[in-house]
């Protein structure tokens, strides 16, 4: 009898162990702890089943199949997460949800909550409080943003220095947004960094510069595969539409 009590209070310490070390790394902190160590077994089976298993692909399938569905319902259902647990992986999960369903300024609410503490110079929630700046056509805002994490080396390939240059540009910065784009030519051949090149080279009145960019972009479409020639289909659209439309 000892042996089996002692085996099962091992176990038991052992599962709560686990579970807290999931719970604070993946910033689950809070309710969830409280529930862990007031109710240990039990707690942790709780834990287990709604965060650490669900979280390796059920949950995944559900979530996205009731969005497509029904995304205010998985809205709502992000909300209640967040109420039962306010932690940053629960804020940014709303605040994406709220984005993709429009509600862009309650996105930019949260994500800047959630911009505190041991987050305060998360890397991701700062490139999507960018990206929502800019639907919201809030270019200074883009640019305060972008600047945070622009000595990252993953920026100059990053979708947010592609919005920086174009911030630059909306806020007057011409000389500088054009620095940025030339940066951005210059690392990579990167379709959609060219089309708002040319985007950017026609609101400063250089059709026939912004022309030869979306010229050039066309004339490569031959040369990719077919991979590649999927991967580029919005931009090299947009850039024949945008030919097209051209004077």
């Amino acid at each position: 009898m000892f042996f089996f009590s002692s085996t099962f209070y091992i176990i038991t310490l052992v599962l709560q162990g686990i579970c807290v070390f999931h719970c604070i790394r993946k910033g689950n902190q809070q309710n969830w702890i409280w529930l862990i160590v007031f109710l240990p077994l039990v707690g942790c089976i709780i834990y287990f089943f709604s965060e650490i298993l669900t979280s390796r692909g059920i949950r995944s399938v559900q979530t996205g199949v009731s969005g497509i569905i029904n995304p205010s319902g998985s809205v709502r259902k992000l909300e209640e997460n967040l109420r039962f647990s306010d932690t940053f992986n629960n804020r940014i999960a709303l605040a994406d949800a709220y984005l993709a369903s429009g509600r862009t300024r309650d996105a930019i609410d949260l994500y800047e909550k959630s911009l505190t503490g041991a987050f305060a110079e998360n890397e991701d929630a700062i490139a999507k409080l960018a990206f929502a700046h800019y639907r919201e056509k809030n270019y200074e805002a883009v640019i305060r943003e972008a600047k945070k994490i622009c000595s990252l080396p993953q920026f100059p390939r990053s979708k947010t220095h592609i919005l920086y240059a174009m911030s630059l540009g909306y806020a007057g910065q011409t000389a500088q947004a054009e620095e940025e784009f030339l940066k951005l030519k210059g690392r990579f051949s990167n379709f959609e960094a060219r089309y708002y090149y040319s985007l950017f080279l026609q609101q400063n009145n250089r059709s026939g510069e912004a022309r030869a960019v979306l010229n050039d972009m066309i004339a490569e479409v031959p040369q990719l595969s077919g991979v590649e020639r999927r991967h580029h289909r919005e931009w090299i659209s947009l850039a024949k539409d945008s030919l097209n439309k051209m004077p």
